[in-house]
Order: structure tokens, then sequence, then C-alpha cells
């Protein structure tokens, strides 16, 4: 539509919770509206009310809001629009565009077996006088002849001859209006410019042009039609087999702006090479005309090392806030009161010390979901003991280590720099390089061999929890 100020629009239908295909939709129109100053309008394909849930709605709002994609105009929900898309079918009806159909599944697919012909419906009620009832639908005439075709951004031109278009389905026998009709009707009321929808909605776009110009539209939008998204087999994403819901993703740890940033990439790519990058500049990069046709890969490795980029760029303060709830749903998570830890190994407690140790934890977790599992150690009584970390680390010389290191910890100052000095010691008079010295150490600090730096552990930690453990451990040898 040339000259118009653009208008896109992202229409979920809340039949299932936001999934990420939904969200690159969602995105890429947001991306687009705000690039070249359009609007953005949302829009709930709720017309198929036996399988929409007003709960949806909710959640995939939400989602949207997470994500950041704010919309301009809407929600509006199609379910509102009954009135003017039954107009819109007696019209049809009125110009001999669209017929009633009194004709079963079972009786169109007995038909096309007797025939031996492709599936599908064969225009038996075109010139039969059909009136309203029960089990009666209306269907679109579909002309005879010809081909309809239009220019597609992604995938360039696109033609379908009529005669592999069948007369299809514009209102159920209930009065709803199918997806087909609603959509074409709703775009040409919001005078939307571009249509830009993931690959599968590719088949339906002729018929929607096909009730555009029988509606006496001239003017077309913009289509762009986006590439599917594919698993690590190259099969495409599922609802039942992939973990596809962005709603999951949140509750995992990965932060809006990775997953943002990440779903940009899957079709297109900014022209510079840089992949990680804010928002504001990929709003500046993206053109549809740079969008990929193929299959784009929905990598959750990849996905996972962008969170985890973006983790590590957080403020120590803001990465403590976002980790947080995390904790907070764990049963020994508490705030404890604990003073500041000194030379005599005074202890943090809880949150504090994890405050703490924060900056440490930053760089070592790529989800948000990582973190109680490498912290535990520092709300509980007595750290949960990884049993495989422990038969690893507990081999002999381990009761000569920790001997030697608790009588060492008894007197050092409580500093991290103290006590890896003190350890190093340990090491050198035993003949051990302070990476084995400190192995038995951590296992009976944190109960596991991998976590945040260990010296720095004890400090927050604090000398009389520290002894603790480290005599528990000993005695359990």
């Amino acid at each position: 539509m040339s000259g118009a100020t653009p208008r896109v629009r992202f229409s979920p239908a809340p039949t299932g919770y936001l999934h990420v295909g939904g969200a690159r939709t969602a995105l890429f129109n947001w991306l687009f509206a705000r690039g070249c100053g359009g609007s953005f309008l949302l829009r709930i394909e709720d017309t198929d009310v036996e399988r929409s849930r007003p709960e949806l709605v909710l959640a995939i709002l939400d989602s949207l809001r997470w994500l950041g994609l704010d919309w301009d105009e809407g929600p509006v929900h199609q379910s509102d629009r009954a009135e003017r898309h039954r107009e819109v079918v007696a019209q049809l009806l009125a110009a001999g565009a669209a017929y009633r159909c009194d004709c079963s599944q079972d009786q169109v697919r007995a038909r096309a077996e007797e025939r031996g012909g492709p599936p599908g419906y064969d225009g038996w009620c075109r010139d039969r006088e059909v009136g309203p009832g029960e089990g009666v639908v209306v269907r679109f005439r579909t002309p005879d002849e010809g081909r309809t075709s239009f220019e597609d951004v992604v995938r360039g031109e696109v033609s379908f001859d009529h005669k592999v278009v069948e007369d299809f389905v514009i209102q159920r026998s209930s009065g709803a209006p199918m997806f087909v009709l609603a959509n074409a009707v709703d775009d040409l009321d919001m005078a939307i410019t571009h249509v830009i929808r993931g690959e599968d909605l590719l088949s339906a776009t002729p018929k929607v042009l096909l009730v555009r110009e029988a509606l006496g539209a001239s003017e077309r939008p913009v289509f762009a039609h986006l590439p599917i998204l594919v698993n690590d087999k190259r099969q495409k994403l599922s609802k039942r087999r992939d973990d596809v819901a962005v709603g999951d993703y949140r509750e995992r740890g990965y932060l809006p702006e990775a997953m943002v940033n990440y779903l940009a990439l899957l079709g297109w790519g900014p022209p510079d090479g840089i992949e990680i990058r804010p928002l504001g500049e990929i709003v500046e990069r993206f053109r549809l005309e740079d969008v990929n046709q193929a299959p784009a890969f929905f990598d959750v490795e990849k996905l996972t090392h962008v969170n985890g980029v973006y983790l590590r760029s957080l403020p120590s303060s803001s990465f403590v806030g976002a980790a947080r709830p995390f904790l907070e749903r764990e049963p020994w998570a508490s705030g404890g009161d604990g003073g500041d830890v000194d030379g005599n190994g005074e202890a943090l407690e809880g949150f504090e010390a994890f405050a703490r140790l924060a900056p440490l934890v930053q760089e070592r977790v790529a989800t948000l979901a990582e973190v109680p599992g490498m912290v535990d150690f520092l709300f509980l009584d007595e750290p949960v003991v990884d049993q495989g970390s422990w038969d690893k680390a507990m081999k002999p010389p381990a009761d000569e280590i920790l001997d030697a290191t608790l009588a060492a910890y008894e007197t050092a100052p409580w500093t991290s720099a103290a006590l890896l000095a003190s350890l190093r010691a340990v090491g050198e008079e035993l003949g051990l390089s302070l990476r084995k010295a400190q192995a038995p150490v951590r296992v009976a600090l944190t109960g596991r061999s991998v976590g945040p730096p260990l010296f720095e552990s004890l400090e927050v930690l604090g000398r009389e929890r520290s002894l603790a453990r480290l005599r528990a451990a000993r005695e359990r040898l």
C-alpha cells in the first residue's frame, strides 16, 4: 500500500501458550514497526471458541510484556467482531461469491475416493440451493480458471493455480468465521499494510487475496512469510515434541533481553555480523529484505550462550535482583542478618553472603536457574554432598589435607588471600599442587567440586561454619 503509514499486527490464537515461533513473528513485526515509525497492533484471533481459552490470552500478553514487545493498539479480540464477519458472509452470498454447503467430511472424503482424484472438496453444492440449517457451512466460490500471484518480500514471487485451491469454508456451521475470512476482513478494516507471519500460512494467502478482491479491495498488503523454525534434527518445531513455550524459558532463568536478541537471529542476521547487541541497534539494522527463507535452527545451546553473555554484562546489583526470585523459591533460602566478614571470620548469612559472592557467581552461570545449585551451601546448615564429587575428592591423602587445613585455619586471618596462602602452604608441605590440595576442602565446604572460587566462599561463609564443615568431612572419612 504505497504512501500509507506502515501498520502491522501480531495475531496469536489463544489455543496454547506463546511459543518461540510466535514470539519470533511478534518480534519481527515489532522490529519493522519500530524501525519505520509505523504502528504495531495486537489482535487476538479467538474465533475458534471451542479451542480458545481466556486464561491463555493473559498468558500470551504476559509473555509479550516480559519480552518488552509493547503494542500501539489493542488487544482487539476477533470474537468481538462477529457481527461484522457475519455481515461480510451475507454480502459474499448475495454477490454469488459464496454458497452454502451441507456436505459432511465423510461425504467429501468418499466422493474423492470414488473419483480417484486428489482429495478435497469437489464443488458438489455450487449449484444446489442449500438453505441455512444444522451442519451447513458457507464456502467461497474459487474461480475455475487463472491463478493468484503475489510478491513476497522473503520468498519472491509466489503463485497458486486456482485449480488447486478448493472452494474453502469461510463460515463454520456454528456461524463462526473461519480464519481466512476473519483475517481478510480485519486486515482490511484495520488498514494493515504489511502482513509478516510464518511460512506455514503461505498457502492461506491466495484465499485471503481472493476474499479481499471479492469485497472490492484493489490494494494489497505487503507480504513477508518468515522461515519455519526447526530443531536439531531439522524437524519443524512442535509444541508436543520440543521445548517451545516462552514462559518455560522464563522459568528456567533466561533474560528477556537475551531471548529477544536470539529470536532476532532466527532467519535474520545483522549486516555487520555482530549478533549480540542492544535491542535499539537491532531496530536500526533490521530490514525485512534481509530475512532468509531457509529454515532457522532454534539452537538452545546458542540461546544459552547468548543468555550467559547478557548475564555477565549486568551490574552486580541487577544480577542479584534477577537471581533473587530463583533463590526464594528454594525451601532453604532465608534472608539472614549476619554481620560483615572481618579478619576474625564473622559469617555473612543467606542473601548477604550471596550478594558478596554474586560477581564471581555471575561469571560462572549461563542461566539464573543455575544460581541456587551453585550457592545453596551459603544458606544451608550443612552442604548437600554430591556423591560423585565426594568419591573423586576424598581419596588419600584427603585426610591429611583436611587435618592440616583445620590446623591452619584455626588461626589464619579470615580473608581470601590469607586462606589461599595457608592452603597453598599445606599443599607444599604434603607435596601437592594447590589444585589437588583444595579439592577435598571445596567438597567439604560446598558439597560439590564445582562452584564459586573457594577462598572467597570460605571468607563469606565465616570461620565457625567453615571449620565445622571441615571437621564433619574429616569425621566422615
